[in-house]
């Protein structure tokens, strides 16, 4: 009998929420990160919940929204990533999302990449946050893959509310690398206050642990930043990943945006079939299977020129 084989040496804990706009942003260079180390490292994603139960509702709900539609925008200014045209609402909870997150991952890591995308999307697309149970379930209807009965039962389970939980006590242990941050990036990544007097990890965060020691990457980076962290820890690691064609990464991805297909693809764009979605900072490109289930889909776009 063939052994099996050992388990990857290298441990990458992503720190992040689903609706976290410079989580959103860092998609494109994660993307090409796990592209650059699959099946090299074990990937393992650590929900904080950055929108929490005891944080104190808004006096002026209309006026909050407008703020953060504000600060989601000169996000946006740096990192290119789109957002909604109109943002509903400031998200009421990360709890409901994280835990549909979560609850994906028990059916394996493709469906559990594309459950997430489709959370983030509810927000930074769509301008309807999933902070909602049934808003978090009906943002990825239609996922490839996906049993949504089991997905709903598991989002509901003890099991899954105690994997959240535990995410949200690791969060608020950081390292202490991340105590003192300094670096010319917009968004650095010192660890963040938190009511308590404690701290918990900017979003988002890598860390990385290998037998060689550890290296933490916090904020919003290049690629190359990332990159150097696994040649110090770990020299060869990372290979240089397959840039397919437009179609085919669109189809391997489902949704693409302005960065990450000028970062994931090589070729004219867009593909012929793609269809795209208007936003407030650039479009969205949506696989035609995707569009007809994704919900920016079902609400109609139209077509790439």
């Amino acid at each position: 009998m063939t052994a099996p084989p050992d388990p990857p040496a290298v441990e990458v804990v992503e720190y992040t929420d689903p609706l976290c706009p410079w989580a959103w942003g860092s998609e494109p260079v994660f993307r090409r990160l796990r592209a650059a180390l699959a099946g090299r490292v074990r990937w393992r994603r650590v929900y904080c919940v950055l929108f929490d139960h005891d944080d104190d509702p808004p006096p002026d709900p209309a006026a909050e929204t407008a703020w953060y539609a504000r600060y989601v925008e000169d996000i946006g200014a740096h990192t290119r990533a789109p957002r909604a045209r109109r943002l509903s609402r400031v998200a009421a909870s990360s709890w409901p999302s994280s835990l549909v997150a979560k609850a994906a991952e028990r059916q394996g890591g493709e469906v559990a990449e594309r459950v997430l995308r489709r959370l983030r999307e509810s927000v930074f697309v769509l301008g309807e946050p999933a902070d909602t149970s049934v808003l978090a379930l009906s943002a990825v209807r239609g996922v490839p893959g996906l049993d949504h009965e089991r997905l709903a039962a598991d989002a509901a389970s003890a099991a899954v509310l105690e994997a959240v939980r535990a995410d949200r006590a690791e969060a608020r242990r950081p390292v202490r690398e991340v105590l003192s941050v300094r670096g010319g990036s917009p968004h650095p990544g010192a660890a963040k206050e938190t009511a308590d007097g404690g701290y918990r990890y900017a979003l988002p965060t890598l860390l990385v642990r290998a037998p060689a020691g550890r290296r933490v990457v916090p904020g919003w980076r290049p690629y190359e930043e990332y990159a150097a962290a696994f040649d110090e820890l770990s020299p060869g690691l990372l290979s240089a990943p397959v840039r397919p064609a437009p179609a085919d990464a669109l189809a391997l991805y489902r949704s693409l945006t302005g960065p990450e297909r000028e970062l994931l693809t090589d070729g004219p764009w867009p593909p012929a079939a793609a269809v795209r979605v208007e936003t407030g900072n650039g479009p969205l490109w949506l696989d035609p299977e995707e569009a007809a289930v994704h919900p920016a889909g079902v609400r109609g776009a139209p077509a790439a020129p």
